[in-house]
């Protein structure tokens, strides 16, 4: 579904990533670990177009969406994002932050739009907040709501940006197991993120990024139990010895 080729992105004289090699397959859940600053979320905001990479190519089904005339609406609408700042429309209700794209990007009438952002409102326990402000929830509540909102879209892959990161430590669980049930049901999924359990359990591929290069990948097993790389070693030792 996608595939990466020698993508390379500075910002300044800093690289951020340095010819990176990366693909996805329909139905993959793929997790991407790493220190801060190793390249995740850039990675994540570049086949997003969120960035423009330096060079190298994104293919998604086989055509590079980084030359021609690409609808960026339209291809963030196959590949949807979530971010950790949930990035809610504050001025909107719930049903409303769940309804405007649809609307405005996908033309929907305003009755099919909100038949959708029921439905996925409810996925996500979040039906009965769906005349409330966004201003009036919680970060898991207002997690919750951004995932339902990027899945009104009907995206073909969900990109997730260390989705829990801004979350209080009780609500983490909740959101992880929504995205533990779009895992199930075989959405593609890839996830930038520091909760190592979820990452065990759910992945697929497990990608391990070091100063913008994929430094190592494999299986959970693989990464996790038995990785050959010594910075790999390292970072696991360093991290889970600090969740002790």
């Amino acid at each position: 579904m996608i595939e990466i080729h020698r993508l390379k992105k500075h910002f300044g004289n800093l690289e951020v990533l340095n010819n990176i090699e990366f693909h996805v397959k329909k139905g993959e859940v793929i997790t991407i670990i790493g220190s801060s600053g190793s390249g995740k979320s850039t990675l994540l905001r570049c086949i997003n177009l969120l960035e423009n990479p330096d060079s190298g190519e994104i293919l998604y089904h086989g055509k590079d969406i980084l030359k021609g005339n690409i609808n960026i609406n339209h291809h963030r609408t196959k590949v949807g994002m979530v971010f950790q700042s949930f990035n809610l429309f504050q001025n909107k209700t719930v049903l409303e932050n769940c309804m405007i794209g649809q609307t405005k990007i996908l033309k929907r009438s305003k009755e099919e739009a909100k038949e959708k952002a029921m439905f996925y409102l409810k996925k996500v326990g979040m039906e009965q907040f769906a005349n409330c402000s966004s201003t009036q929830l919680s970060g898991g509540q207002k997690q919750r709501v951004a995932i339902a909102r990027a899945l009104c879209m009907d995206p073909e892959v969900l990109l997730f940006d260390e989705p829990t990161s801004a979350l209080d430590p009780e609500m983490v669980g909740g959101i992880l197991d929504v995205m533990k049930q779009l895992a199930d049901e075989g959405l593609t999924m890839i996830v930038v993120t520091h909760e190592m359990g979820f990452a065990k359990e759910v992945s697929d591929r497990v990608v391990f990024m070091d100063k913008g290069v994929i430094a190592e990948e494999g299986t959970p097993e693989q990464i996790f139990i038995n990785p050959t790389q010594e910075r790999t070693k390292e970072f696991l030792h360093r991290y889970l010895s600090k969740s002790l």
